[in-house]
């Protein structure tokens, strides 16, 4: 039997204490679609998307501070959900095994919490594709509904994730060791790695692992959409400012992964977005991963529009914004 392979990254889940600010953001302002929503639970997909969701929003208890619940990743093959299962128990790892159904459209899946960092994860394959309701439905037939929804995010693109309180260089190790993930480009210090940006596609990354010396706990930094030309980027900002929104950081270019991008967060939950256009895809299979040193570490954050400030408190825009609760 073959090895399990993690094809992509699926969907993120988030818990947010007012469901409907939080949905007036996600879906109104940036113009994600809802696929469908129960009692507890909002289910939502960027226009290009087949999949019945890319972004879950959990109904919290009001006052709560928002959490990241999991972050999903899609295997290669139907069976490889359970042989990740069997190996992931053999290293000792507590898995849980998640009925279909329990999340709206999607299979069986299990979820565990990566050792080495306490980050949340959920494995999956089956998930329903529905379509987009009549009236946004696209002609076109490689995408799901017509662009013209808020800022109108295409897919997915990836989560930023924070390991607290120690160096990231064994969760980086493990993710490949066990899942798969290629590191594609990382920051080196002389003590250890400040960060790796990894992927199982020809992204750059669909995953990537930070240091944060202000937290001891696992942290959440923000999910990623992706528009594909910058300027789609500076007409979002024009709209976000409709809205009353500021951002955090951009517009701007990443050195590392060549993106343009802007930050912003969700007024009612804290959950920080990245819009994401650009860049560049690895197709290569003899890539070497790209190192950048000390010395180095604004110009692959920022390569334009801000600046790193290495005195940032914990409340400075580019740091965390929510944490990960074990067991959630």
């Amino acid at each position: 039997m073959s090895n399990p392979e993690v094809a992509m990254f699926g969907h993120a889940a988030y818990v947010v204490p007012d469901m409907e600010k939080s949905l007036w953001f996600w879906r109104d302002v940036v113009g994600l679609i809802e696929t469908e929503r129960t009692d507890e639970a909002v289910y939502l997909r960027g226009f290009q998307e087949f999949e019945h969701h890319s972004l879950v929003l959990m109904r919290g208890k009001p006052g709560e501070e928002a959490y990241l619940h999991h972050a999903a990743f899609k295997a290669r093959r139907p069976e490889d959900v359970e042989a990740f299962a069997a190996r992931l128990r053999g290293l000792g790892v507590n898995v849980e095994n998640v009925p279909a159904g329990t999340e709206a459209g999607q299979g069986a899946a299990i979820r565990f919490f990566v050792p080495t960092s306490g980050h949340p994860i959920e494995i999956y394959y089956d998930m329903d594709r529905p379509l987009s309701p009549k009236e946004i439905r696209s002609a076109l037939k490689s995408q799901t509904a017509r662009k013209g929804l808020g800022i109108s995010p295409r897919r997915i693109d990836h989560i930023n994730l924070w390991c607290g309180g120690f160096p990231p260089d064994e969760t980086i190790a493990w993710m490949s060791d066990n899942l798969g993930f290629k590191v594609r480009e990382y920051i080196e210090l002389p003590e250890f790695q400040l960060g790796a940006w990894m992927s199982v596609t020809p992204l750059v990354h669909d995953a990537a692992f930070m240091f944060d010396a202000n937290s001891k706990g696992a942290r959440h930094h923000h999910i990623a959409y992706w528009l594909e030309e910058p300027t789609e980027i500076l007409n979002a900002l024009e709209h976000f400012a409709e809205h009353g929104i500021k951002v955090d950081l951009g517009p701007g270019k990443h050195g590392i992964s060549q993106a343009f991008y802007t930050y912003l967060r969700d007024p009612a939950s804290g959950i920080r977005l990245e819009i994401f256009a650009g860049g560049y895809l690895i197709f290569d299979p003899a890539w070497e991963p790209v190192k950048w040193e000390a010395h180095e570490i604004e110009r692959g954050l920022f390569w334009y529009g801000d600046s790193l400030d290495p005195t940032a408190e914990p409340d400075h825009p580019f740091m965390p914004t929510i944490g990960v609760r074990a067991g959630g």
